[in-house]
């Protein structure tokens, strides 16, 4: 029954996911949008928020042991938490990511790769707003539009660092730590995937090397039974004489 409750789930919290990510964006990208267009997206993160805490204690509860799934699944409680101890944005956007990530690597049908390239979309997309929410105000802050917050979080993921757009508050400097962590791991991750990729090519070229002398010898077998065969039947019978009987002379009469 949870596996069918998480394949049945898994499209629904994806857009749901997506919504967030618009409800989160639109405040930051547009503050003097209207009051209401505000209060909307609240209450979308919000909602998004509970539909995943939902999710979570549905899985829980259909869970052979609650125990052992309490224990399995310890970022997806932390995330479910996390924001009825402090009611932040920011906290809200890791809740989301961290849920978003557990159902994207249990999915089948999405690969190591596709889940590492969104979650660098991600990151970058969450950080880039994340940093401009808490920098554009600040008195000594230089990232004060999209595009610098958009350079800042590709330049602290990839760990380049060049400096010209640098967070200021401490709050800022959090995201950047969270960031660069963030870009070392996923770096880690593609790296391990390219390389198993290669190892699997390699493994499955020698297994069909391996068939194909399997397939060799096993052949060669047959052809030696055959031979073996055919010269057991093209022999004479055993006391048989070769070639064809010759009467024996008879003597004229006298």
């Amino acid at each position: 029954m949870k596996d069918r409750w998480e394949e049945r789930t898994q499209m629904p919290l994806l857009v749901l996911a997506v919504a967030f990510g618009i409800a989160y964006a639109v405040p930051i990208v547009a503050p003097d949008a209207a009051p209401w267009v505000h209060r909307l997206c609240t209450h979308v993160e919000w909602a998004v928020w509970a539909a995943f805490a939902l999710d979570y204690l549905v899985r829980l509860a259909v869970a052979p042991s609650r125990w052992t799934f309490v224990r399995g699944h310890p970022l997806d409680l932390l995330a479910v938490i996390l924001p009825m101890v402090q009611p932040l944005r920011l906290l809200r956007v890791v809740a989301t990511l961290l849920l978003v990530g557990r159902r994207a690597r249990m999915a089948p049908q999405i690969t190591l790769t596709m889940y590492v390239a969104g979650a660098v979309i991600g990151l970058m997309m969450f950080g880039s707003l994340a940093v401009l929410h808490v920098e554009r105000d600040a008195p000594n802050g230089n990232i004060k539009t999209l595009g610098d917050a958009v350079w800042w979080s590709f330049t602290t993921m990839t760990t380049v660092g060049y400096g010209d757009h640098a967070p200021t508050t401490g709050l800022g400097r959090v995201l950047a730590v969270g960031l660069m962590l963030s870009g070392i791991a996923l770096l880690g991750v593609v790296t391990a995937n390219i390389a198993a990729w290669f190892i699997s090519r390699f493994d499955r070229d020698d297994e069909a090397e391996r068939r194909q002398l399997e397939l060799l010898e096993a052949l060669t077998v047959e052809v030696r039974e055959l031979r073996a065969e055919v010269a057991r039947l093209s022999a004479p019978p055993s006391g048989t004489p070769d070639g064809p009987e010759v009467p024996a002379p008879t003597s004229p009469r006298s």
